[in-house]
């Protein structure tokens, strides 16, 4: 099943007191690397504050007036930004203010996933232009490249973009995918761990960049969702599988081998041959797995569980958060994060049970803890992994990133 919407708004952003990037690391810099990273941060600078003023963007960022006036001259050539109208009020010439061109760019994300795949538009400031969603139990490789062209295709011919402007292709998609042994999956779905995903996607002549989907889920919360302010913070990202993102000081933290967070592989069974893991229990397949052990193999939405089918959906809150408060506690006591997320494709009233659970259960057996942090619903909640997706290629060419700088030349 395959449904599509269109969006004059969407995630958007609300209103915000300024935010000082000199606070997180990201001001400008008078390095030779620094031409570029002042443009990232500027525009960061206009996208966090607008509408805001040369002189504002300045004590914001920490460079020069001259510099921001010459660095505005070149985001308004590139159509990035706009005028949102003047600042009165004050002596002198009204000063302008900026603001980003919603039409400035476009990104594309995917994310795939074991039971759906998920298709998004974000324009430049962010806003979901277009949202398609096709339900299907572990996708194949022909099936995903099929979605994505046919629905491109789509997206072109309905001219909801500007597809000039596209600022690339992101995909999230969990690791493993092929390989990890979910219920019910067809052994022919393990080919995913021999599939190029860039060249399978790439025949649209757009670049594509890929990432976890707790990941980018991870950063569609820190841009567009609670990580405005809560600047560290572990994502749980409940969906046919479990995942984790990481984010501290307003960054997503990969690890050495890109693979922190992945909490859901953690063993919870003493089974040497056929270790138990947490992602077999605390999933939407785990969920799904325990409704049908209580007589419910054909449950029906989620969101509309009632009867004996709510109450056996309690029990697996109560299971699946008794076997995440360790874990959970873990992450508090190391990280020290301002929040812990959790979003997916759980829904959102069972999101909510399973927050509140773990928050109790943090109060009774986390006593001893320094400081714990609240336990929340995502802001970006289903389709954060695939809103995640649409900012990396924005990320790779707009936004602020601390690695330019360091680069040695050879």
């Amino acid at each position: 099943m395959s449904t599509t919407e269109r969006k004059a708004s969407g995630v958007g952003f609300s209103a915000r007191d300024r935010v000082n990037l000199l606070s997180s690391g990201l001001s400008g810099t008078n390095l030779e690397r620094g031409s570029s990273h002042n443009q990232r941060v500027t525009l960061q600078a206009i996208r966090l504050n607008a509408p805001v003023t040369k002189v504002e963007l300045a004590e914001i960022t920490g460079l020069t007036p001259p510099s921001i006036t010459n660095i505005a001259r070149k985001l308004f050539a590139d159509g990035l930004i706009i005028e949102a109208g003047r600042r009165r009020g004050e002596r002198g010439q009204p000063a302008l203010k900026l603001a980003i061109n919603p039409d400035g760019a476009f990104s594309i994300g995917v994310n795939i996933d074991r039971d759906h795949m998920t298709m998004v538009a974000l324009d430049f400031l962010g806003e979901l232009r277009l949202r398609i969603v096709e339900n299907i139990q572990f996708p194949m490789p022909d099936q995903v490249r099929d979605f994505v062209s046919r629905n491109l295709e789509s997206i072109r011919a309905a001219g909801v973009i500007d597809m000039g402007r596209i600022a690339g292709i992101g995909v999230a998609i969990p690791d493993d995918f092929g390989g990890v042994d979910l219920p019910h999956r067809p052994s022919e779905f393990a080919i995913w761990e021999t599939v190029d995903l860039k060249q399978l996607l790439g025949m649209h002549g757009l670049e594509v960049t890929i990432e976890n989907d707790a990941t980018a889920a991870a950063i569609g919360e820190l841009q567009f969702g609670h990580g405005r302010v809560a600047q560290t913070f572990f994502y749980l990202l409940v969906n046919a599988g479990l995942g984790g993102g990481l984010v501290i000081d307003g960054h997503s933290v990969t690890g050495s081998s890109g693979r922190s967070g992945e909490i859901g592989f953690l063993p919870i069974g003493r089974t040497r041959r056929n270790p138990v893991v947490l992602q077999d229990v605390a999933s939407l397949s785990g969920l799904y797995s325990h409704l049908a052990e209580t007589g419910f193999p054909d449950p029906g939405p989620l969101d509309q569980l009632s009867g004996a089918q709510s109450e056996a959906a309690s029990q697996w809150i109560d299971k699946a958060a008794d076997l995440l408060t360790e874990p959970m506690m873990v992450i508090n006591a190391v990280i020290d994060p301002a929040a812990i997320f959790i979003g997916g494709r759980l829904p959102t009233t069972l999101v909510d049970q399973l927050c509140d659970r773990l928050a109790l259960n943090f109060r009774h057996r986390g006593a001893s803890l320094p400081a714990r942090a609240p336990i929340r619903r995502a802001e970006l909640s289903e389709d954060a992994a695939a809103i995640g997706a649409a900012i990396l290629p924005f990320s790779s060419r707009f936004l602020p990133n601390r690695t330019a700088l360091m680069k040695i030349d050879a």
